[in-house]
């Protein structure tokens, strides 16, 4: 009866008047087709992709993994992969956590607020600094993280057992080890006592790096390095119960280098990884400079 539903003069009735007519409620008219729907093969195989997303990305919400999709060559609106989700129980809750691992109570300089106006054009003009937690079983450790504001790339980090200096000094080494510091690179974090010591602004003013802290109590003024927090914590560390130090280091850098900087899909981005990202601006400036030095030489 339902698939005789459709008459041949469809384009003058609507669904509720074809239903009206059959005498059944348009509600089941709509389940009919979703069941139809989950015979498809073609649907089968979105929702296999979608769980394999799910599972390789742990904390993916539906925008994302639609993202993800289209990259993977599949044309679907982000509306029916969140029904799929919702669907197959691949929605994540997540609780929010406010710890604070800042302590500002201490005679060193404060630096003004450079980065609240800011605006980001390019890569190495803002590296943002934060510290968080990693609770282990028996124990807690403390990870400090170097993002690059543009390209929101973790350019460094560390894990170590103390709160100290020497946790956000390894942190910077491993940035610039690995990142070219211009002119006008700013470096931006909160007040706490392990990025106003002296011997951490001694690193920063040898390389020439501006220095830049957030106003007090305000997570708000280093956005950027809470995002990031918040995505470790929530697609990393709360999914495991790391056992010793070795183990939590082995995952958490995994996870840093792996998935967030070269696969996890950032809206900001354009649903784009950071590696990615910075390699197709690169590619860009390659291309905007090959193409000025050939019109200077043609005109020569």
């Amino acid at each position: 009866m339902m698939q005789g539903l459709i008459v041949q003069n469809n384009a003058a009735l609507t669904v509720q008047r074809q239903c009206q007519l059959a005498g059944i409620a348009r509600s089941s008219y709509y389940r009919h087709l979703q069941d139809v729907d989950r015979n498809d093969p073609e649907e089968m195989e979105l929702r296999d992709q979608i769980q394999q997303i799910c599972v390789e990305m742990h904390r993916y919400g539906y925008r994302r993994v639609t993202a993800e999709l289209h990259r993977r060559g599949y044309r679907v609106n982000h509306k029916h992969v969140l029904a799929l989700m919702r669907k197959d129980n691949l929605l994540c809750l997540r609780k929010k956590h406010w710890v604070c691992t800042t302590n500002s109570s201490h005679a060193y300089r404060v630096y003004p607020n450079l980065a609240k106006n800011l605006v980001v054009t390019h890569l190495n003009q803002l590296w943002v600094a934060d510290i968080t937690y990693v609770r282990l079983e028996r124990e807690f450790v403390y990870l400090a993280i170097i993002l690059d504001a543009f390209s929101r790339r973790a350019i460094g980090w560390a894990l170590r057992r103390h709160l100290d200096t020497e946790l956000s000094r390894s942190a910077l080494q491993m940035a610039l080890a690995t990142r070219t510091v211009g002119p006008d690179l700013i470096h931006h974090s909160d007040r706490g006592v392990q990025y106003a010591a002296g011997d951490y602004i001694d690193m920063l003013t040898k390389n020439s790096i501006v220095i830049s802290m957030s106003r007090r109590g305000n997570p708000y003024d280093n956005a950027y390095a809470e995002s990031f927090m918040k995505t470790l914590k929530h697609e990393e560390v709360l999914l495991n119960e790391y056992e010793t130090f070795k183990e939590a280091t082995a995952n958490i850098g995994r996870f840093i280098e792996m998935v967030y900087n070269s696969k996890r899909l950032h809206s900001s981005l354009g649903y784009r990884p950071p590696m990615e990202f910075e390699s197709d601006i690169t590619n860009l400036l390659n291309q905007k400079s090959s193409t000025l030095t050939t019109g200077m030489t043609v005109s020569f």
